[in-house]
């Protein structure tokens, strides 16, 4: 069922990794840390294009890719990412900067992590959630990923990249095993991307993922070539933390989903994430 060659199922049958590095949400200073995009498909694509755009704006043109969660399928799907990445680059105008990490070994070599300094936006692209975060967890070019964002850099996630950077992983065709732990950059959500394909697919999808999300994370879809984005125009709250607000960009609507069912967030709309009661 890949719709745009992600697989954002959790990952492997081996179970849960190991617990997330903490020291993500440490007063952050709501002046400094960059927007954060979770986004549902459509990376490098013209049709979210001015996301990307939004994404760089005021900030150094340098546009830093990783596409990671593609690497378990092997060197081609990777090359194709980041012919993609290339194209978007230079459709902005900015310089494309790949940090070429397949596995952990890459993820801890000081040359990567230094690719990332002084980036505009890092952009997590799609493939496995769960082989991104376990790949980049506590690692040497994960900490400078940190480090950028808190600087000012946007940093956004496609597909398994927006679940790997939201609180848990759930595997979306096999729901009755337990979620995952995300990197945690947003530590109130778990995100289900491509949210009006797997919803049409899947329709009791709803209910099951509500049941099995982590106490107090919201789950919310965001359908395909459509952003939730927070802190584009400043953050209203410690950085990604619960509380602060977050707007639809793109083609279609975000879901705010529980146990009675879903709420549509349509493109421009608001919407403040909190830890679920």
């Amino acid at each position: 069922m890949d719709t745009d060659g992600d697989d954002t199922t959790s990952g492997s049958d081996d179970g849960a990794g190991p617990a997330p590095a903490g020291g993500t949400h440490e007063a952050l200073l709501r002046t400094t840390a960059g927007p954060v995009a979770l986004v549902g498909s459509g990376e490098y694509l013209p049709v979210l294009e001015p996301l990307e755009r939004a994404l760089l704006e005021g900030r150094a043109p340098r546009y830093v890719q990783l596409a990671t969660a593609a690497a378990p399928e092997g060197a081609d799907s990777l090359a194709r990412w980041h012919a993609l990445g290339k194209e978007a680059a230079e459709r902005i105008g900015v310089e494309q900067v790949v940090v070429d990490v397949r596995d952990r070994d890459d993820a801890q070599r000081p040359d990567l992590a230094a690719l990332v300094a002084g980036a505009g936006l890092v952009y997590l692209s799609g493939g496995n959630p769960a082989f991104l975060a376990e790949t980049l967890r506590g690692t040497a070019v994960w900490e400078a990923i940190l480090a950028a964002w808190r600087a000012g850099a946007a940093l956004a996630g496609c597909s398994a990249g927006a679940m790997a950077l939201s609180a848990s992983l759930p595997d979306v065709r096999r729901p009755w095993r337990p979620a995952l732990d995300g990197l945690g950059v947003v530590p109130m959500v778990e995100v289900l991307p491509h949210f009006d394909k797997f919803a049409s697919w899947m329709p009791d999808l709803v209910l099951r993922r509500v049941a099995g999300a982590p106490a107090g994370v919201h789950v919310v879809g965001v359908d395909e070539d459509t952003a939730l984005v927070g802190g584009l125009g400043g953050w209203d709250g410690d950085a990604a933390a619960p509380g602060t607000t977050w707007r639809v960009h793109g083609r279609q609507s975000a879901w705010l989903l529980d146990s009675g069912g879903r709420r549509e967030v349509p493109s421009g709309g608001d919407v403040v994430l909190d830890l679920r009661a």
